[in-house]
């Protein structure tokens, strides 16, 4: 089982990065985001706040499961108000690792449960809809600029 899990060639791809500067506040789309380890994303709310919840990612395969599931073609990713959203690797095979994006070093802290907002912002089912779906929290190992386009693998 060890070398299953251990076995991950994929490489994901940044689709969408954004902060925000405040809480409940608008999500704020970024072409690129300075990533320090004592701060976590520059211009984020959650900046310096907490450790273990430095970064929120969440897979795009996710967000369209979601959508599905609520009848949509499509969900804008800044109604879930994660921070970066990835395409082409699994984020929960991601769990006990460090993983590179672009310069910076992440390690997996936890799942990003989703919370009454979804009902808000995704509508009647946006909770129940997101659950399995959140993405992960993470911490900074190693600062850096995560940029869209930027690879997502195992470090």
């Amino acid at each position: 089982m060890k070398k299953l899990i251990a076995n991950l060639p994929q490489v994901g791809a940044v689709e969408w990065i954004s902060v925000r500067s405040e809480k409940r506040g608008e999500v704020r789309e970024l072409d690129k985001v300075e990533v320090t380890e004592d701060k976590g994303l520059t211009g984020d709310h959650y900046a310096g706040r907490s450790k273990k919840r430095q970064v929120t990612l969440i897979q795009k395969e996710h967000l369209d499961a979601v959508a599905g599931m609520l009848g949509r073609s499509a969900v804008d990713p800044g109604l879930t108000r994660r921070n970066i959203v990835v395409s082409g690797i699994n984020l929960l095979a991601l769990k006990d690792r460090q993983f590179r994006i672009g310069e910076v070093i992440l390690e997996m802290t936890g799942l990003c449960h989703p919370c009454s907002r979804m009902e808000e912002n995704l509508g009647p089912g946006g909770y129940n809809a997101m659950r399995g779906h959140g993405g992960i929290t993470a911490r900074v190992i190693e600062g850096g600029l995560i940029r869209k386009g930027d690879p997502v693998k195992v470090n």
